[in-house]
């Protein structure tokens, strides 16, 4: 199925299982979703498995926004204990979306679909919200640990049955442009790897060249990460320059948004630093997971200057991440969307499309490990192994029985869903023409941010200790706010609660 038909089916109010391999675009198709539901007034809750993949889509976990957290069952008492604000974000939601469903335990998803027939007061499928689950059964699995229940995958969940959601099985691909890496991947996937894909493989192990442009490494386990990236950035000879996250929120709010957010709590870089940003651009200048260079820092702004593969060169000004519940925002981190990138794990990963890597699969331990990191760049050239077990060319077993079943699904709905095919465009500009008319609370803060940028583009991002000296020497001359206002690129408010923070809150500033 194409993604212009998927989209239409969605926008018809259907519940969807939205599909495919890595590179077919599902995170981009949910992001136009949501953009599309929130301009026609819907409230969307956002979710996924993991905080990491929440934070991509600027969301929260699943287990928070239906209240469930790490419990295995629903008490007696759950819906009489949950607080009212939470009742009435699930009450007053019109959509659900839940992303990386392969990792998310069939009984938790039973469990979300329970409190909402309860909360909603419906008997019907998650009491009547409209559901969007996505993710793809060959990535990464659910985790059983000893002390918690065993879960499967999420189609057996009575609850997956009940719903029975329409079936978007992409099959499209953006990623990949290597004829031999993607016949690899689509072997992986049919369990059909053959002698020849393996020896593809097998030529790409060779050591590390350090003398090379610099790649990616990724790891299986984390134990390695942290090390490497420090003592690369210490053997780089320039001085050091930090970037300080500025937080909104309480502090255990931030703390859990932070443990989701790739981006440092303190960000330590140096003019030749390999680094990695960590999410996407909303002008496109980047995207998760686009490598580059340290190769100096602004003059006006002291923000980093990054030069890309293709030596084209962006300064990296500051990006806001949320951790949402509902509408509601509880958290924000705002920090300059990088991290370094001489080395991450495998898991981190998921979600980006990297320029090359460096992968080391001598020790994947679950199946789905060696397709995920694998997935991650466009050529076979760009990849080279460290190292590769068995476990790197194992799938799940039940994967593949799920994906035959997937696919004939798909089929059979997209025939039967044909009418959907060419809505989408239409129904993207008869809300285009009443978006002025959306109420606020539709609109995400990214989409606020930005708009408060075309006129303040300074707006939330770090003051550092040289703006602070430029403002403090500019006021005490006699330049007023105004002027400041458009010296510094930031809102009035802003300049004022500065220089207060300076000179003492009691000060009339005109």
């Amino acid at each position: 199925m194409k993604q212009i038909q998927a989209l239409g089916i969605m926008a018809a109010g259907h519940s969807v299982f939205l599909t495919g391999p890595a590179g077919s675009g599902k995170t981009y198709v949910l992001n136009r979703f949501v953009e599309y539901a929130r301009r026609k007034g819907k409230k969307v809750a956002v979710t996924a498995s993991t905080g990491l993949a929440a934070t991509h889509l600027g969301g929260s976990t699943i287990h928070s926004w239906a209240g469930i957290g790490i419990h295995d069952d629903i008490k007696p008492r759950y819906v009489s204990d949950m607080p009212k604000t939470r009742k009435e974000q699930i009450r007053k939601a019109h959509i659900l979306i839940i992303d990386e469903v392969s990792m998310l335990h069939d009984y938790r998803l039973d469990m979300v679909d329970m409190v909402c027939q309860k909360i909603r007061e419906s008997d019907e499928p998650f009491g009547g919200l409209q559901v969007i689950l996505c993710g793809d059964f060959f990535q990464l699995p659910p985790v059983n640990r000893s002390d918690s229940r065993e879960g499967g995958f999420v189609v057996g969940a009575t609850s997956w049955e009940m719903l029975s959601p329409v079936i978007c099985y992409l099959d499209e691909q953006h990623r990949q442009a290597d004829d031999l890496l993607l016949e690899i991947l689509t072997a992986l996937r049919a369990g059909d790897v053959r002698r020849r894909h393996v020896e593809a493989l097998m030529a790409r192990i060779t050591p590390r060249d350090t003398e090379a442009v610099p790649v990616t490494e990724l790891y299986s386990r984390n134990v390695n990460v942290d090390t490497i990236n420090q003592r690369m950035l210490d053997a780089v000879p320039s001085e050091a320059k930090e970037f300080e996250r500025e937080t909104t929120g309480r502090e255990r709010a931030v703390e859990a948004l932070q443990k989701s957010c790739l981006a440092p709590e303190a960000l330590t870089l140096k003019q030749g630093a390999f680094v990695m940003f960590v999410k996407n651009n909303q002008e496109k200048k980047y995207v998760n997971g686009t490598l580059g260079t340290v190769v100096g820092f602004d003059t006006d702004s002291g923000y980093p200057i990054v030069q890309l593969k293709n030596e084209r060169q962006i300064i990296a000004a500051p990006e806001t991440w949320e951790l949402r519940d509902g509408d509601k925002k509880v958290a924000s981190i705002t920090q300059i969307p990088l991290r370094l990138a001489w080395a991450i794990t495998v898991h981190k990963s998921q979600g980006m499309t990297l320029d090359g890597a460096h992968v080391d699969l001598s020790d994947a331990f679950v199946p789905g490990m060696g397709y995920v990191a694998l997935s991650r760049v466009k050529t076979l050239d760009s990849l080279s192994l460290a190292g590769l077990n068995r476990m790197a060319i194992t799938m799940d077993p039940m994967a593949f029985e799920i994906d035959r079943t997937l696919r004939h699904q798909s089929a059979a709905d997209e025939k039967r869903l044909q009418q959907h095919a060419n809505t989408w465009e239409k129904l993207q500009k008869q809300t285009k023409k009443r978006r002025g008319s959306a109420s606020d609370s539709g609109i995400t803060w990214s989409e606020k941010l930005a708009k408060m940028r075309e006129t303040y583009p300074n707006a939330y991002t770090p003051w550092l200790d040289s703006d602070d000296q430029k403002l403090l020497k500019l006021f005490n001359s006699g330049t007023n706010v105004k002027e400041l206002t458009t010296i510094f690129g930031r809102h009035p408010g802003s300049i004022r609660s500065r220089l207060n923070k300076h000179l003492g809150e009691d000060l009339e500033i005109e």
